[in-house]
């Protein structure tokens, strides 16, 4: 299946004017399992949008102190390994998070996956 995936807590893919996706449609989902099934069931989307913070407590959380929700960076690491064990590359992506130390920890971790992944 041939599909865009957007992961996102509370926006939707035409909310979001700061960067430019590529057209839709788009899939949407809300959490970490949800991106982790669709996933599983559909394959590995050709496009995925991340945001980093998919909780509540990951606005209110400033203490420096662990999450219990995953975030949009738990999603990449999760796609990183799965696209490893499967012998595929990583998708075209996006990362439209506006906590910017979240969004480069996106970017840093899924850019050293594609330098160091044999495909």
């Amino acid at each position: 299946m041939s599909y865009k995936l957007f992961l996102d807590d509370t926006r939707v893919p035409a909310r979001v004017k700061w960067i430019e996706l590529p057209l839709g449609p788009w899939f949407t989902v809300r959490n970490y399992n949800d991106f982790i099934s669709i996933i599983e069931k559909s394959g590995v989307p050709t496009h995925i949008s991340f945001d980093h913070d998919l909780a509540d407590e990951h606005y209110l959380n400033q203490n420096g102190s662990k999450f219990t929700e995953k975030t949009g960076y738990d999603c990449a690491a999760w796609l990183c390994k799965y696209c490893e064990s499967h012998g595929q590359g990583f998708p075209e992506y996006t990362v439209h998070s506006l906590n910017p130390v979240g969004k480069d920890r996106i970017i840093r971790m899924i850019e050293s996956f594609k330098q160091n992944h044999i495909k």
